[in-house]
């Protein structure tokens, strides 16, 4: 049964403080909750008579590795508990992954992603997403950055939030304890054809803040900077690309190379 008082305890994950304390996130619909749990068990496990008749066997057999409580509900008890206008049969709370000792250190020798105070929940799921379709599996943000934790960041990334690990940290200091000659790409205005520029099949991309782009801080630290061009065929054309679509466009043309 679904208590008043776990309906109020997972509620209260909508606010990071308590994410940050109790150490948990919420998960919803069949795609995100079936794709974390194939990582991992979560804490608590809600979900329709539809869903558990449709996972029936695993639950019967293998009862540990979907959750330690599972509560059956109906359709206007989900609706009481979720985050969601429309609930999709399914929510599910799991620990928040811990940061192991040396993770604030860049992989060396693969193709990272820093985000320096991305603020839009959209925008940051949506990254996450499009990180795992290139197969980029770390994610470095600033502490300005929206929390990946965010029910709306976790149901922007469709899933993917299970397969990219997101490390928040000191962006400056990050970089500065990279080889001095490390391939450093931030997109600018006066960045070079993205198109024409050399890409190394490693480095660090790094995408700013929805409407301010790079900190000066970082700004100073990027030795290679990109540029989009338009193609639009007259002058008026869109002012600038949203920062997901940008982070697409530029990992897509990275991967590209690497093919070629």
């Amino acid at each position: 049964m679904l208590s008043k008082n776990k309906v109020k305890v997972i509620r209260l994950l909508a606010l990071k403080k308590h994410r940050t304390e109790q150490g948990l996130f919420v998960a919803e619909g069949p795609k995100v909750v079936g794709d974390l749990l194939e990582m991992g068990p979560a804490e608590t496990l809600i979900a329709t008579d539809a869903w558990l008749q449709r996972h029936a066997q695993i639950l019967r057999e293998h009862p540990e590795t979907v959750s330690q409580e599972v509560i059956a509900v109906n359709e206007v008890e989900l609706q009481r508990v979720s985050f969601l206008q429309h609930p999709q049969e399914v929510m599910a709370v799991f620990k928040i992954p811990k940061v192991e000792d040396g993770s604030q250190t860049l992989s060396p020798n693969v193709l990272s992603i820093a985000l320096d105070g991305i603020q839009d929940p959209g925008n940051l799921g949506t990254i996450i997403r499009i990180a795992d379709w290139f197969g980029i599996r770390n994610i470095y943000c600033s502490p300005e950055t929206a929390d990946a934790y965010n029910p709306k960041v976790v149901q922007a990334t469709m899933g993917s939030i299970a397969r990219v690990r997101v490390v928040y940290t000191d962006l400056p200091a990050l970089i500065k304890r990279l080889p001095k000659d490390y391939p450093i790409y931030g997109t600018l205005l006066d960045g070079e054809n993205l198109y024409q520029q050399e890409l190394t099949p490693y480095g660090l991309i790094i995408m700013g803040n929805e409407g301010n782009g790079l900190s000066p801080a970082i700004r100073k630290l990027v030795n290679k900077k990109l540029f989009i061009p338009s193609y639009a065929l007259n002058s008026a054309h869109a002012e600038s690309l949203n920062v997901a679509i940008a982070t697409a466009v530029t990992c897509a043309e990275f991967r590209r190379r690497q093919v070629e």
